[in-house]
C-alpha cells in the first residue's frame, strides 16, 4: 500500500505503463468520433524517424513552421504559422520570466500551437517539462473519479466552512453548526473550492481509485508525441485522509506538463476518448523527397473515461469561464464576452514555491463547450511581480484561433 505513495512514473522504467494508463469504462463504438476504434494502443513509430526534432528550433514561414531533424531532413509541422507566432509575441511582449501553450485540435490531434518561452538562461522545451505542480487542475482527475467511481454528479452538494487557502482536518469534518455555505460539484469546480473538492474525494473515493483515474488520464508516463516529454507525475499519500484530501484538491502531490495538460482536455473534450497528438506533417530528406507523411486519421489510445463522465466534467467546467475562477480573464470590466457565443469549458490552477519564487497560474480547457474544436493548455511562472496569468494567455490564443475562423464578434488578441 505504501507504494502507492511513491510516484507512479516508476512504472515506465518497470515497463508496466499500461497498468498505469488502463483503458476504463465499458464499451464504446464508432460513433464516438467517426473512427474505427480500437482498445489496444497501437505501436510507437520507429523512435529513428523523428530523431533530432526539437522543438525550441522553429522556422516559421508565411504558410508553414519547419525545424530540422539529424541528417539533412526537414520536418514540416502541423503548427499553424499565424497562430504559432501570435502565442510567442504575447509571451514575449509581457517578458514571461517562463510560459509555455499547447493548442490542440480536438478531432484530428493535430498540434497547432506549440509555443515555449524562457525568459533568462539556456533554452529548454518548457512545454515537455512536468517540474509545475498540477495544483488545481488535478481537480478535474478527482471529478472525473467522483463520479465514474463514486456515482455523483455536476449537480451533487456539500456543506462547508473555510478551505480558503489551505484545509484544517475540521473543515474536512461535517459540522452543521459551521458548515453555512454549500456548494454543488459544478461550483466546486468552477469556483475552485478546494475544501468541497476535498471533502467529497475523502468521503468517496480511496487512493487506488484516483491513482486509477490518474492513470486512465494520462499521469504517470509521457505522452506519446514526436518529441520526447517528462510523465506527468502523481504521488497520493496513504494512510493519511486528511493529505490525501488535499491532494485530491490540489495541493501539491501532482506534477504535469502543458503537454499533458493538453492531452488531459482533450479527452474529456473527445467524450473521453484520448487520441495521440501529432505534431510532424511530413519528413523532407536531404534530396528534397518527401519519406513520411501524417496519416489521415488520428490514432486512438485508449478510452480514458465513460462519455458520461465527459460530459458531466464538461457541464462543471463551463462554470469556469462564466461564473467562476477565471470569468475575470474570459469578460471584460463590463461584463462583456472576449469570445461572444462561444462557450469555453476549463480549469484554472494556482500554486506557488516560495522558497524558489516561482508563481504557477494554469488553464486548461477546450471550445466551443457544446461542440469542442480545440483543447488548451497554458502555464505561466511568475515572480511576485506579474503582468498576465495562465487564463489570460490561454484566452488569447483562443482569440486568435476563433478570431482567425471568421467567429461573429471575436477580434484578435
Amino acid at each position: 500500500m505504501r507504494g502507492l505513495a511513491k510516484w507512479i512514473g516508476i512504472g515506465l522504467a518497470l515497463g508496466i505503463t499500461g497498468a498505469l494508463a488502463p483503458v476504463v469504462g465499458g464499451q464504446f463504438g464508432p460513433t464516438d468520433l467517426g473512427l474505427s476504434l480500437n482498445r489496444v494502443e497501437p505501436p510507437p513509430e520507429p523512435v529513428d524517424r523523428f530523431e533530432g526534432l526539437d522543438l525550441t528550433m522553429l522556422e516559421l514561414h508565411p504558410r508553414r513552421v519547419t525545424t530540422a531533424l539529424s541528417g539533412g531532413r526537414t520536418a514540416v509541422l502541423t503548427l499553424d504559422p499565424e497562430l504559432q507566432r501570435t502565442a510567442e509575441s504575447i509571451m514575449k511582449r509581457y517578458r514571461l520570466p517562463e510560459a509555455g501553450v499547447v493548442l490542440l485540435d480536438v478531432n484530428s490531434a493535430k498540434t497547432l500551437v506549440y509555443a515555449s518561452y524562457v525568459n533568462k538562461g539556456p533554452k529548454f522545451d518548457f512545454n515537455a517539462r512536468a517540474e509545475a505542480p498540477a495544483a488545481s487542475v488535478f481537480k478535474v482527475v478527482t471529478g472525473a473519479a467522483l463520479v465514474e467511481m463514486a456515482g455523483l454528479g455536476a449537480e451533487t452538494e456539500e456543506c462547508y466552512h473555510g478551505g480558503k487557502s489551505n484545509i484544517s482536518r475540521g473543515e474536512l469534518e461535517d459540522n452543521p453548526a459551521a458548515d453555512k455555505w454549500c456548494a454543488s460539484l459544478a461550483t466546486a469546480m468552477g469556483r475552485s473550492l478546494n475544501v468541497v473538492m476535498a471533502k467529497l474525494a475523502k468521503k468517496n473515493l480511496s487512493v487506488e481509485q484516483l491513482t486509477s483515474m490518474g492513470g486512465a488520464l494520462g499521469f504517470g508516463v509521457p505522452v506519446p508525441f514526436e518529441a520526447v516529454n517528462e510523465p506527468s507525475r502523481i504521488a497520493l499519500p496513504d494512510g493519511d485522509r486528511v493529505e490525501f484530501a488535499r491532494a485530491a484538491a490540489g495541493f501539491w502531490h501532482s506534477s504535469l506538463s502543458p503537454l499533458g495538460g493538453a492531452q488531459l482536455v482533450q479527452t474529456v473534450a473527445n467524450g473521453g476518448v484520448t487520441l495521440q497528438p501529432r505534431i510532424v506533417a511530413e519528413i523532407i530528406d536531404a534530396d528534397g523527397q518527401s519519406e513520411y507523411r501524417l496519416p489521415s486519421e488520428p490514432k486512438v489510445l485508449r478510452r480514458a473515461i465513460q462519455t458520461t463522465t465527459a460530459t458531466e466534467l464538461t457541464r462543471m467546467m463551463v462554470q469556469t469561464t462564466i461564473a467562476g475562477s477565471a470569468r475575470k480573464a474570459f469578460f471584460d470590466r463590463r461584463g462583456r464576452p472576449f469570445l461572444p457565443e462561444i462557450t469555453v469549458a476549463g480549469k484554472t490552477g494556482t500554486l506557488t514555491r516560495h522558497k524558489e519564487n516561482r508563481h504557477y497560474t494554469w488553464f486548461v480547457g477546450f471550445a466551443p463547450a457544446d461542440a469542442p474544436e480545440v483543447a488548451i493548455a497554458a502555464l505561466v511562472v511568475n515572480t511576485p511581480l506579474w503582468r498576465i496569468k495562465g487564463p489570460d494567455l490561454a484566452r488569447d490564443v483562443l482569440r486568435a484561433y476563433f478570431a482567425g475562423q471568421g467567429r461573429k464578434g471575436v477580434t484578435r488578441p
